[in-house]
């Protein structure tokens, strides 16, 4: 089988690449990816000389690129690459729509054209919206986005439906819920509380620090797509669910703990606008279809986590230099309404 996976530089994409690779013998992957900020192929330099695995440097907006890297040899398509981060789609909600609407429809248009080969869209939970709290999200939920980000991922989705409907492609999404693990940019709650508290500087959690999330470790993530492209349902939507719901303040103090740091280090900042109090996935579907279940409990996978960025100190500097401190002050830095 040959992939092409786009954005497999990211976060969650080169996990992928990696658990593939690690995996499979019989497989080839083709990784398109724009290096954008969250791009970093040091996530990759274990296998940039593996003879399966190629990588070139492109946008999934630019037909051109994609019609080079997605022709007759590919089999199918795990499409990752996207504008991921709520906070920046609240600053700028533009490259949100191009990247994750408009280059999704490129991506589509490709394989509509080739007329053969699987697509994953490679989804969030967070196109349901929010929830009470009681209950949790199905494939039959209705998409709810209430940010940017989740609508242009809400978007990108019915496009997805609809070029299965209308013009028969093999497309197949999934809706993860939060993932955490190594190689994650620091800007998302695990990756930044580890990189702050091992500094001794302020945690900055958003409001109350109540909202729930149910954590997923990103290599349980990786096995559920494997199976979803591999034996999932055509024009099919599959839940993937960590069963590890969290307040935010919960992670943070049991990261605190594991590092031996006070919670005195925890500084609540004022909410983002539209913050969702609650997501939570059912994944009955994929567990009693295709037979996957989440393997690393959330306490040895936060622990392993926390190691992980301890022992690759200077990939986490790497990451943070430069554009991230603006963006981080930018974000952080201004927010003076602070509560206890």
């Amino acid at each position: 089988m040959k992939i092409l996976v786009t954005g497999g530089a990211g976060f969650i994409g080169a996990n992928f690449v990696l658990e593939m690779l690690a995996t499979h013998d019989d497989l080839e992957i083709v990784n398109l990816d724009a290096l954008t900020y969250a791009g970093n192929l040091e996530n990759l330099r274990s296998v940039e000389n593996d003879p399966r695995y190629r990588f070139v440097r492109g946008d999934i907006c630019d037909a051109d690129t994609v019609a080079a890297v997605l022709d007759d040899s590919v089999d199918a398509a795990v499409h990752f690459a996207a504008e991921s981060h709520v906070d920046r789609s609240v600053e700028g909600p533009d490259v949100f729509l191009r990247t994750n609407v408009m280059g999704t429809q490129v991506l589509l248009e490709r394989m509509r054209a080739l007329g053969r080969g699987r697509f994953v869209m490679v989804s969030t939970d967070e196109v349901y919206g929010s929830l009470g709290p009681d209950g949790a999200f199905t494939e039959a939920t209705p998409l709810a986005p209430n940010s940017p980000y989740s609508a242009s991922k809400a978007s990108a989705d019915l496009l997805c439906r609809a070029y299965h409907h209308t013009f028969g492609v093999d497309v197949v999404i999934t809706r993860c819920s939060n993932n955490y693990g190594p190689y994650q940019f620091p800007e998302k709650l695990i990756p930044l509380m580890i990189a702050n508290a091992m500094e001794d500087r302020e945690l900055p959690v958003y409001g109350d620090g109540r909202n729930v999330r149910d954590w997923l470790h990103v290599r349980d993530h990786c096995r559920a797509i494997d199976v979803v492209l591999r034996r999932g349902r055509s024009g099919e939507v599959y839940n993937i669910g960590g069963d590890s719901e969290r307040e935010n303040i919960q992670v943070v103090r049991a990261l605190l703990d594991h590092l031996d740091k006070s919670h005195d280090l925890i500084t609540y900042v004022t909410d983002r606008p539209g913050h969702d109090r609650r997501y939570a996935i059912d994944a009955t579907k994929i567990r009693q279809e295709l037979g996957w279940a989440p393997r690393i409990v959330f306490e040895d996978g936060l622990g392993e986590t926390i190691r992980w960025y301890r022992d690759n100190g200077p990939w986490l500097e790497q990451v943070r230099s430069g554009g991230y401190r603006t963006y981080y002050d930018t974000m952080y830095g201004d927010r003076s309404r602070f509560a206890r």
